[in-house]
Parts: C-alpha cells; sequence; structure tokens
C-alpha cells in the first residue's frame, strides 16, 4: 500500500464513514453510555467537528483513518447536553452527559490533545497511524503548540506500543474506580509528546 493522502479537515462525504470508525474504534469504552448503535452514530454525525480533524485518504478518494485534535475552540467529536437530548431523549441525554463528562480531559496552555485516532479495519497495521500521528505533531507544532497529548486505556495495549514508539512517554495514570463497570477499563494512562 502507498502513504495515504494527509488533508487537513474531513471531506463532507467522509463524514458518515468517519463516524462508523470512530464507533467501531471506542465502541468498546463508549458502547455502555451511548448504546444503541443507531443513536449513538447519528449523533456522531451530528457533532463531529471537521475543522479539529486530520484525515487519510486513498489515492482512490476512501477514507483510511482520522486523528482529532481539541483547542479552546472545540474538539473532534463536539456537542453536548442539548445534542444528547436531541439524539436520546432529555433524560437519557440528561444522563449520558454527566456519565460521559467524567472522561473529559482539561486542555493544558501550549498543549494540543488528541481527541481520539482512529484507522480503517483494512488499512490497519499499514502505517496509517504512524503517518496520522506524524500529520498531528506537524499541526500541532503550526498552532505553536510545544506538546500533543493523549489518553490511552488499559485494554488498548497496541496503542500504546504505537505511542511509544513515536515518542510519546507516560506522564500519569489514572484509575476510573466504579466508572470501570460503566467504560470496561481499570485506568487511562496520559502520555505526551514533546515537539
Amino acid at each position: 500500500m502507498t502513504l495515504p493522502h494527509i488533508e487537513h479537515g474531513l471531506r463532507p462525504e467522509h463524514r458518515e464513514d468517519a463516524a462508523l470508525l470512530f464507533w467501531d474504534a471506542f465502541k468498546g469504552k463508549l458502547g455502555p453510555v451511548m448504546r444503541p448503535e443507531g443513536r449513538a452514530i447519528g449523533y456522531l454525525s451530528k457533532n463531529i467537528d471537521a475543522g479539529h480533524a486530520i484525515s487519510a485518504v486513498s489515492g482512490a478518494g476512501a477514507l483510511l483513518g482520522v486523528v482529532g485534535y481539541k483547542t479552546g475552540q472545540g474538539g473532534f467529536v463536539g456537542g453536548g447536553l442539548r445534542e444528547f437530548c436531541s439524539a436520546y431523549g432529555w433524560f437519557g441525554g440528561l444522563w449520558r452527559g454527566l456519565v460521559l463528562s467524567t472522561l473529559d480531559r482539561p486542555l493544558e496552555p501550549g498543549t494540543l490533545l488528541m481527541d481520539g485516532i482512529f484507522v480503517a479495519q483494512a488499512a490497519r497495521g499499514q502505517g496509517v497511524g504512524t503517518v496520522l500521528l506524524d500529520a498531528v505533531k506537524s499541526r500541532a507544532r503550526q498552532l505553536g503548540c510545544s506538546t500533543v497529548r493523549l489518553d490511552v486505556i488499559d485494554t488498548n495495549p497496541r496503542a500504546r506500543a504505537l505511542y511509544e514508539r513515536q515518542g510519546f512517554v507516560a506522564v500519569e495514570i489514572t484509575e476510573t474506580g466504579l466508572f470501570r463497570h460503566v467504560f470496561g477499563f481499570r485506568s487511562s494512562t496520559r502520555m505526551a509528546c514533546a515537539l
């Protein structure tokens, strides 16, 4: 496979694909809160912010992967309580919004916060993730940031190994406590890469 073309943003025709790929990558973590699947994908499709995405696209124009990021102007998956209530009803939206807010990560000055990275199943193991990580580091430099930060859960050692190969180091481990029963993981590791 040749290396993908990197694009800042997300093509309109890739919006649904991005929502499906995001769900595929994160349903193990977010599924217990965001199910049923149809509503979750609908919510994601409506609330993806293409301005906070970097896409990997094949020569034929297929979406191979995306890295989302968060700045003071927003994040890859936007939306708030109003949008949750629109997708799930007022009660369903309220409790989902409150539970998911426990995963929210604060921004730090001079740091670009990754807001998810995912690669299509058929493109995995072909360097797409590495190319996306290089692109997000480049974007961070363009924005004047000196660090890229991300969080990786304990049940995803493959992703952590990729991040370590790309120069990310563990900074802090956060235990989920009782929320481990909701999200299905015991801890997340904050990792950072100095630029």
